[in-house]
């Protein structure tokens, strides 16, 4: 049984070694692994949290590179398949501190992570996960839209499962709301950004889309509010976690770690003011440094800056 299952995107990460330049005057690049629902996976796996992803790659050298990533980070490589009719995704962006960060996808028409199958799935393994982890990008295509049904399916009541609504335009072909709200009442957390949340529930207000996400369903609610820290709101309990003070090098990064702390929080029962403010820090010790999921912090390392020793 694993505490964490993810499943969705996975690829490449290209990030030039130069900062406040665009890409036409960058000479040099790091190779980084990539792909929201992976790193999430990653970032639990720094938590000492058993993890593992559903996702595929191209049968290719990025793909091998990929699966051997994610092996490397601890966490297990098993339900990564591979599809040679697709390549490997790459993903670049541009940094240009504190807060503009272009990313441009290279996914092509029909990348590896969105053909996965519900027949390659392992529902079993999914049912039992005690914490299930999905993300808005993958209901964006077929297979992997039906893929991500039959294990919601299969989750029914057991666990924690969480969305991530995670919208990014340019990976759809058309308009992501309906594929969103439809899911919404399957989850028992949902997170989002700002932009993320009115697609969900069509306000950008942050208390408002948190009511509105829980009469959708969900128990817990959690809005991250960029340079005003993250309200969230459950039944019982409503939290806001003040932004913590870090010298942003690239906030890419940063909500695959707050993703991952969020996971720790959920298994550890901990209370929902006290898991958002630990899943603060984690994306803000992200966002301090170049790398996604090798910048991936420890619990030592988000409590050290919490208690402001890092």
């Amino acid at each position: 049984m694993f505490d964490l299952i993810t499943i969705g995107r996975c690829g490449v990460d290209v990030y030039p070694l130069q900062t406040g330049v665009g890409l036409a005057q960058v000479e040099s690049f790091g190779k980084f692994l990539g792909g929201s629902p992976t790193n999430v996976a990653v970032a639990a796996a720094r938590h000492g949290l058993s993890s593992a992803v559903v996702t595929a790659v191209g049968a290719d050298p990025f793909g091998d590179y990929v699966r051997s990533a994610i092996a490397g980070f601890g966490v297990d490589n098993r339900y990564v398949a591979t599809f040679a009719e697709a390549p490997t995704p790459v993903t670049f962006c541009e940094i240009f501190p504190p807060d503009h960060f272009p990313i441009y996808f290279y996914r092509g028409e029909h990348p590896p992570d969105l053909r996965v199958t519900p027949e390659s799935l392992d529902l079993d393994a999914i049912r039992a996960a005690k914490v299930f982890w999905f993300s808005a990008t993958g209901l964006s295509m077929e297979p992997s839209r039906a893929a991500h049904a039959a294990a919601l399916a299969a989750r029914g009541d057991a666990g924690w499962t969480v969305f991530d609504l995670d919208y990014r335009p340019t990976l759809w072909k058309g308009p992501a709301e309906e594929a969103v709200r439809q899911v919404l009442p399957l989850a028992d957390v949902a997170v989002g950004n700002l932009d993320e949340v009115e697609v969900a529930v069509g306000t950008r207000d942050p208390e408002a889309a948190a009511r509105a996400l829980l009469d959708a369903g969900v128990k817990v609610a959690i809005v991250k509010m960029g340079p005003k820290g993250v309200f969230a709101r459950s039944r019982t309990e409503t939290a806001l976690a003040e932004p913590v003070e870090v010298e942003v090098v690239n906030g890419i990064g940063a909500g695959d770690a707050f993703g991952g702390a969020i996971c720790l929080g959920l298994l550890r029962g901990w209370p929902l003011e006290r898991t958002i403010r630990f899943a603060n820090a984690a994306g803000a010790f992200v966002a301090a440094r170049l790398a996604c999921a090798d910048a991936m912090p420890t619990t030592d390392e988000v409590t050290q800056l919490m208690e402001g020793r890092a």
